[in-house]
């Protein structure tokens, strides 16, 4: 089993909604979602871009799934992320775009870089004491030969290869695409949530993530609220 902690929407969130949509799964339930009717790509050819992201669910990633260290637990993770949570206030994204990263695509934000990565490494550095120690086999899943020398010294001491300086916010939407195919892809995921891209995105939330099994689906077992300065000096 492995636990994720992930930046995603509310459930009713709009672009929550339209994300399960697109990518045919909804995190929060484990449920299927029926896909949007587009005018560039076929139910099947949706499926097929967005198998890998599927699994994993609509979410940015903040701290990357590991396994739990001795003598930790499901219930003290998510103990300490509610503590964390109601001392960290939101962030605002300026707005979210389609764009690609490493062939894939992903909503990369517009704004809010330097926020986000110091958001993100506090996350990483907090709660890597529930992370157990990366494995051999783990380090060479992550293709270790394809990393930049900082990459893979995160990969071993922190257990993913893109943390602080190497940190990319993105909610990826599907897998690799080349080619031509790219800009049927691309007018697909426009299609679908370039509606509900208009205003800022707040990030205001961590979510925790589990894979009960290798290979099998992510869901979300909670999902905790950053609260504002304001709503902390009242309580």
């Amino acid at each position: 089993m492995r636990h994720a902690i992930y930046f995603t929407p509310d459930r009713d969130h709009p672009l929550a909604r339209a994300a399960a949509a697109w990518l045919g799964r909804d995190a929060f339930t484990g449920a299927a979602v029926t896909p949007p009717a587009v005018s560039s790509l076929s139910p099947s050819e949706i499926a097929f871009h967005t198998a890998a992201a599927r699994r994993y669910g609509f979410h940015a990633t903040i701290k990357a799934p590991f396994r739990l260290a001795a003598g930790e637990s499901t219930s003290s993770l998510l103990d300490a992320v509610e503590a964390y949570a109601r001392k960290t206030p939101p962030l605002l994204v300026p707005r979210l775009v389609v764009g690609q990263i490493d062939g894939f695509f992903a909503l990369l934000p517009s704004g809010g870089f330097a926020e986000l990565k110091s958001f993100a490494a506090s996350v990483v550095e907090v709660f890597d004491r529930f992370r157990a120690p990366i494995t051999e086999s783990e380090i060479g899943r992550r293709n270790p030969e394809t990393l930049s020398a900082e990459q893979f010294r995160n990969l071993c001491q922190w257990g993913y290869p893109y943390v602080f300086d190497a940190f990319r916010f993105h909610m990826t939407l599907s897998g690799r695409v080349s080619g031509s195919e790219a800009a049927r892809v691309r007018a697909a995921i426009e299609e679908v949530v370039e509606p509900v891209l208009a205003e800022p995105v707040s990030i205001d939330g961590l979510a925790v993530f589990v894979e009960p099994e290798a290979g099998g689906p992510f869901t979300i077992l909670s999902r905790h609220s950053l609260q504002p300065v304001q709503e902390r000096k009242i309580a």
